[in-house]
C-alpha cells in the first residue's frame, strides 16, 4: 500500500498551509463508524493511514513550528457535509472500529473547544466534512484541508505541481468572477443536444488550488478547480438558471429539467430516474443547482478512482443540493434532517459519463461581451 512517509506529510502541510506566527495546534480528524455493519474496506483502510500518520507526526510538532499534532474522532454524520455532532474524542489510544468505544479510547471534548484551540486540520473522513468546517472555518479563524474519502490511489494526486494547478484555476476564476451567465451545451450519445443556462449575477467563483495561505478557510486536498454557487433567487430576483441537464447514472440516462435553479422534473431511463424522482421528492432541495466546478486535474495525467475528492477535481462538474458552504443559500435547513442534506457532484469526463460530451462552455459579460473557454470537453484558455 502507497504511504506517504513522515518526511513527505511534513513537507505536504508545509505547502497546503503556509506558516502563520499563531499557528500551535494541528489535528487529524476522523469519524467512526456508528455501526460495524456501515464499516467498509476503504473506510477501515483510511483509520489505519490516518492512524499512521499521527504516530508519525506526534513527534515531530516543533519542526512544523507547532506546539503539538492531535488525533480527533466522532461519530460519523451518515452523510455527506451534513452538520457535524457536538462533540468529538481526543484519542489517547487507537482509533477504534465502532463509535460506541470512542469513550475508551479517548477524552471527550466539543467541538467548540477544538475549533477554538487549533488552528490547522487534515481531514480524512467517509463523510464529507468539507460544509460544515469551511462554516467553522469562517467563524473561528482556522485553516482545514477536508480530504472525503481519502485512499492510497490519491497519493499521487499530492505530489502534482501545485504551483501550476494554482495559475490555471486563478485563470478560470478570472472568467467567472465577472460573467453574468454560463450557457452550457451537452450531446448525448452523439446526437441528442441539451442545453442548461446558469445565472451567475451576484455572485463570484472561488479557488480551490490546494493551498490555504489565508486565515479562515476551509476546501478539499487533493485540490484544482474554480467553482461557483449559481444565483439562487435571494435578493428578491428570480433566478434564471434553466434549461435541461442530462446525467449518466450507470448506464441510465437521466434528464433533470431546470427552473429558477431547481430541478422540478426528472425524466429518463430505467431505474435511475424513478430513483431520482423519489429522491427529488422527498428532498426538494436535493434539486438546487448549487456549484458549477471547473476541474483541471485530468490535465496533469490523473485518472478517476470513483472518489469525489478526487474525480471531482479532473474536469468540469455540476453540484445537487447544499450551497451554503460555497456562500449560496441552501443548507441544513431546506432538507428534512441531518442525515438528507446533501452536496452530490456530477462529473463531466469521459471515465465517469461516457455517453455525455460537454460540447461548449460560454461565459457571458456585461454588453454582450462573450467568451468560450470550454469545448469538446477540453479547455480553451490555458
Amino acid at each position: 500500500m502507497e504511504q506517504l512517509t513522515a518526511e513527505e506529510l511534513i513537507s505536504l502541510i508545509g505547502s497546503v498551509f503556509p506558516p502563520h506566527a499563531d499557528d500551535r495546534q494541528l489535528a487529524l480528524l476522523v469519524d467512526i463508524p456508528r455501526r460495524s455493519s456501515d464499516d467498509q474496506a476503504a473506510w477501515k483502510q483510511r483509520r489505519h493511514i490516518v492512524g499512521g500518520w499521527y504516530e508519525a507526526l506526534k513527534n515531530q510538532a516543533d519542526r512544523m513550528g507547532l506546539e503539538s499534532i492531535s488525533l480527533l474522532a466522532y461519530a460519523d454524520v451518515g452523510s455527506n457535509n451534513a452538520d457535524l455532532p457536538a462533540e468529538a474524542y481526543l484519542m489517547t489510544g487507537p482509533l477504534p472500529d465502532t463509535a460506541d468505544q470512542l469513550a475508551t479510547c479517548g477524552t471527550p471534548v466539543t467541538f467548540q473547544h477544538v475549533f477554538s484551540t487549533h488552528q490547522l486540520y487534515l481531514a480524512p473522513t467517509q463523510y464529507s466534512s468539507t460544509a460544515p468546517m469551511k462554516n467553522a472555518a469562517r467563524d473561528y479563524g482556522f485553516r482545514a484541508a477536508t480530504m472525503p474519502g481519502f485512499s492510497p490511489l490519491m497519493i499521487p494526486a499530492l505530489r502534482i505541481d501545485y504551483n501550476e494547478v494554482y495559475r490555471r484555476v486563478s485563470i478560470i476564476k478570472e472568467k467567472v468572477d465577472p460573467a453574468l451567465w454560463a450557457d452550457v451545451h451537452f450531446k448525448v450519445d452523439g446526437s441528442e443536444d441539451y442545453h442548461m443556462h446558469f445565472d451567475l449575477r451576484h455572485r463570484t467563483g472561488h479557488l480551490s488550488s490546494g493551498r490555504f495561505p489565508l486565515q479562515a478557510v476551509a476546501g478539499n486536498l487533493p485540490s484544482g478547480e474554480t467553482y461557483i454557487v449559481p444565483y439562487e433567487g435571494e435578493k428578491g430576483e428570480k433566478s434564471e438558471t434553466h434549461g435541461s441537464l442530462p446525467v449518466q447514472l450507470g448506464d441510465q440516462l437521466v434528464v433533470f429539467t431546470i427552473n429558477e435553479n431547481v430541478a422540478v422534473s426528472v425524466t429518463g431511463e430505467g431505474e435511475a430516474a424513478a430513483a431520482e424522482r423519489d429522491h427529488l421528492k422527498r428532498e426538494p432541495a436535493y434539486g438546487n443547482m448549487a456549484e458549477l466546478g471547473f476541474g483541471v486535474l485530468g490535465d496533469f495525467g490523473l485518472a478517476p478512482i470513483n472518489e469525489i475528492l478526487l474525480d471531482e477535481k479532473l474536469g468540469f462538474h455540476i453540484a445537487f443540493g447544499r450551497s451554503d458552504h460555497f456562500g449560496g443559500n441552501v443548507g441544513p435547513k431546506n432538507f428534512s434532517g441531518p442525515a438528507a442534506v446533501i452536496h452530490l457532484d456530477r462529473i463531466y469526463i469521459k471515465a465517469t459519463q461516457p455517453r455525455i460530451s460537454v460540447t461548449s462552455i460560454q461565459l457571458g459579460y456585461d454588453g454582450d461581451k462573450t467568451e468560450t473557454i470550454l469545448a469538446d470537453d477540453h479547455y480553451l484558455v490555458f
